[in-house]
Parts: structure tokens; sequence; C-alpha cells
């Protein structure tokens, strides 16, 4: 089995013993997958990501790519999210970052943001009712820069609104 050269040793053996724990094989499409994953800077959905395999003469399914994604979600080194469209995007999951999303309605841009500020009050919110928090999702939708100047048919950004899926 070819092995690529991963650089990112820490989440190969993280995924390998959770796969090891399923009794599933930690194959060369598997870590060529993990790999693309931490090299990508943004969020991607699995289209995207086995569009880059494949310019990359990587010959990887389309199935295997979904398959693995799940596994990696499961293991907690990718972060699924919704962005009120009808498709999953991912993230790999930075042990050092936590950030937050703007979503464009119009060009569907993903803006990450991180204040410190709204870290604070998010945990004064939660020492208030007593509340321990695990996770939470940070997602504000409306119109980016760009979309704001070119104008937008309201009726369309009114059933954008109608369909968010979050």
């Amino acid at each position: 089995m070819r092995k690529p050269k991963i650089d990112r040793p820490e989440e190969q053996q993280r995924f390998e013993t959770f796969l090891r724990s399923r009794q599933l094989k930690l194959t060369g499409e598997r870590l060529d997958l993990v790999e693309e994953v931490f090299g990508q800077p943004h969020h991607f959905d699995a289209d995207q990501l086995h569009m880059a395999l494949k310019q990359k003469g990587k010959a990887i399914s389309r199935a295997t790519v979904y398959r693995t994604l799940d596994l990696l979600v499961q293991c907690g080194l990718v972060r699924k999210s919704s962005f009120g469209d009808q498709h999953a995007h991912y993230e790999a999951v930075r042990s050092d970052e936590h950030h937050d999303h703007l979503i464009c309605l119009n060009c569907d841009a993903i803006i990450e943001f991180y204040r410190s500020d709204l870290e604070a009050l998010q945990e004064e919110i939660c020492q208030g009712f007593h509340f321990k928090p695990m996770h939470h999702s940070h997602q504000i939708f409306g119109l980016c820069q760009d979309c704001q100047r070119s104008a937008m048919d309201d009726s369309a950004l009114a059933h954008r609104l109608s369909q968010l899926n979050t």
C-alpha cells in the first residue's frame, strides 16, 4: 500500500486509531483525502474536494470522498456545517482556532470572523443561566459588501431567506 507523505502526523495518527477501533483500514485514498482536507484554506464541499483530488491525479471515487468525510467528522477532525443551502460544507478542525461565520445570501460567500468580546458575552450568558456550553455555531445571514452594491430582487432574497436550512 502506497502511503503519501502527510504534513499533519498527529491528525493521521488520530484518524488511524479511530479507524482501527472500528476495524477499518487506513488506505492510500483515505490518506490522500486527509492530506487534501488539511490543505484546504477555507470551507469546501465534498464535490470540490473530489475535484481537487482528481486535478492532482488521485483516483478516488466520489463515494469514497463522502464516506471518508463522514468518518473524519465522526473522528472530530472535520466539522460539517450547513450554511442555509442544500449541501453540507466542511472544514478541517484545527485545535488552535475558533471562528464564526457571515454568509452572503446572494453570492454564497462565507466570511470567517473571531471576536473575543462575542466569546466573552456568550460565556457570560451561559454562566447567567447555569449552562455548560459544549459547542456553538454563530452564523449571520445577510449580504456581503459587494452584493449590497448590486441590485438584488427582493422576492429572490425573501425566497432565499425562507429556504434557510440551519
